[in-house]
């Protein structure tokens, strides 16, 4: 296939022929990086990272990623405030002017479309890293890794996709993968109010993809995977709506012990109370093992982009 310029959309990376060299480069460079064996495929290229939004693990990943393969990094952290933006400048602009000093740009921003208007005036790669509500196909990329490295394989699977549903961008992402892997079937577990958004929906149902919805957490109990997401109080207009949903599940130790003892526990984090600490303990618990693929499936990206 054509190789990619710019990463928008979790649909550019569902090839199974891509995903396969991603997959592989990815545990490579995991093995010479705990042999320390590394090479510095991108010495003298530089990374711009512009997070308009709060990041931890993603912004922070890229940046370790970047290095360890060798590269330099300019970051803004708060680009929001803390740039032209807070001038008026628009995002076109920035990344105009951002692209004549750095060979990639990641970028994360609250509105929807935003990495595509970004990929539309950037001469250098975009790898969209979060835009509002829409898509974080990178995050979705670490998943599906994360899957096949925890159970060895990805179809066949009953996946569970707890909490908010209509705001988690990486739900979104996500489904594009799993709506392509054979004999996959989902259960949409949320309050009324935080659903599937429909065209999430027809997207599944186009695909022939099993899924059911509900409202109870008990029904997580078949599932190999339980994809737990927390509500998105940023994308809430008023306090009040999301103190009425913010408390809808927990994962405690009562429920990660009703699941099959070969099944694992996925969270994109933060979370606040919809997994309990007590679960951390947990051989279930894959998410900050998911936090640290991430490292690694992303210096695989950022070494297909640019080298």
């Amino acid at each position: 296939m054509r190789k990619l310029r710019h990463v928008i959309r979790a649909e550019q990376l569902v090839d199974p022929v891509l995903l396969e060299e991603l997959f592989t480069s990815a545990s490579e460079l995991e093995w010479k990086d705990k042999a320390r064996k590394l090479e510095l495929p991108l010495q003298g290229r530089i990374l711009a990272t512009m997070f308009y939004e709060p990041s931890t693990r993603t912004r922070f990943s890229f940046e370790a990623a970047m290095q360890k393969l060798g590269g330099g990094v300019l970051t803004a952290e708060n680009a929001l405030d803390n740039s032209s933006a807070s001038k008026g400048e628009t995002i076109a602009d920035t990344v105009r002017v951002v692209s004549g000093y750095a060979d990639a740009i990641v970028l994360r921003h609250p509105q929807v479309g935003a990495a595509e208007t970004a990929a539309e005036a950037s001469p250098v790669p975009i790898v969209n890293a979060g835009d509002g509500a829409g898509e974080h196909p990178t995050q979705a990329l670490i998943d599906v890794y994360t899957i096949r490295k925890e159970l060895g394989r990805l179809e066949d699977l009953n996946i569970a996709l707890v909490g908010d549903l209509k705001n988690g961008r990486t739900i979104h992402s996500l489904l594009p993968f799993l709506i392509k892997a054979p004999g996959v079937s989902l259960t949409l577990i949320s309050p009324p109010q935080l659903r599937l958004p429909g065209k999430y929906i027809r997207m599944l149902q186009e695909a022939d993809t099993r899924f059911a919805e509900t409202t109870r957490l008990a029904r997580v109990q078949p599932a190999d995977v339980v994809y737990v997401t927390r509500v998105q109080r940023e994308r809430f207009a008023y306090e009040a709506e999301y103190d009425a949903v913010k408390d809808s599940y927990r994962i405690d130790l009562h429920v990660a012990d009703s699941l099959k003892a070969r099944s694992i526990i996925l969270h994109a984090l933060p979370r606040t109370t919809e997994i309990s600490p007590e679960v951390d303990q947990d051989a279930r618990a894959a998410y900050f093992r998911q936090a640290r693929n991430g490292l690694y499936v992303r210096m695989a990206l950022l070494k297909y982009l640019m080298d």
